[in-house]
């Protein structure tokens, strides 16, 4: 395979340069207040740490939406502390006489960035994305599906109650009671699944007996009431 050319970005290498000065004026600094050895080289790295951990938890809680202010507290500390260092060693300050004030400074250093560091570590992340809600499709499979005996069933219960006619009251004349007949019942509508099966018993009746299919019969099969024959009837 053929290597891609590397490619050399400006920003990386001023970013390079700017830590490398950085971090030796803080060593130059660390050095000049009684800190030396390996310790003098300890401290960039301290604070450069403290720096870029506060950066990215200071980010990472804005993108969750969650308020930032302890990670940015941290990040003005640690930027104040490279930045003074930067500052000092350009001439202010008398590297062989260094004032007490800065001693102390530079050697309580440690305390607070180890403390800064245990914040940020134990710093809440941001919330989990709930899973989604599962499909109402899969639900609607898993749900079991009547009988069609049930089904009968329950378009039995759906039928509607034969409407009454209350009978008219008789006004009795002196010469000849009139009466009224009783106006015949309305079929009652049934609804479109059994009118389907009404259908289907009476052709498997004709086709059984090559007669058309008795309205009662088919009731009967159906398991409705008596009041329900003519509605039958009006359906065969």
């Amino acid at each position: 395979m053929r290597a891609h050319p590397v490619r050399v970005d400006a920003v990386i290498v001023q970013a390079a340069i700017a830590g490398a000065l950085s971090f030796s004026h803080l060593h130059d600094l660390a050095a000049a207040a009684g800190q030396d050895g390996w310790k003098a080289w300890a401290y960039p790295v301290s604070v450069d740490l403290l720096l870029v951990a506060a950066w990215r938890r200071m980010r990472r809680q804005q993108q969750a939406g969650q308020a930032a202010g302890g990670p940015r507290l941290w990040f003005l500390v640690a930027l104040a502390a490279s930045l003074g260092a930067n500052v000092a060693t350009a001439g202010l300050l008398d590297l062989d006489h260094v004032p007490a004030w800065l001693r102390v400074v530079v050697a309580g250093w440690p305390a607070v960035a180890f403390f800064g560091g245990t914040l940020l570590a134990h710093a809440p992340h941001g919330p989990e994305t709930p899973a989604p809600p599962a499909s109402s499709t899969t639900d609607m499979a898993t749900q079991p599906q009547p009988a069609p005996d049930a089904v009968d069933a329950l378009d039995r219960d759906a039928l509607p109650a034969p409407p009454t006619t209350p009978e008219p009251a008789l006004k009795p004349t002196a010469a000849e009671p009139v009466t009224t007949p009783a106006p015949a019942p309305v079929p009652a509508a049934l609804p479109p699944a059994l009118v389907d099966r009404v259908q289907a018993l009476a052709e498997e009746y004709r086709s059984t007996t090559g007669r058309p299919a008795d309205p009662d019969a088919v009731r009967t099969r159906l398991g409705l009431p008596p009041s329900m024959t003519a509605s039958v009837a009006a359906h065969l």
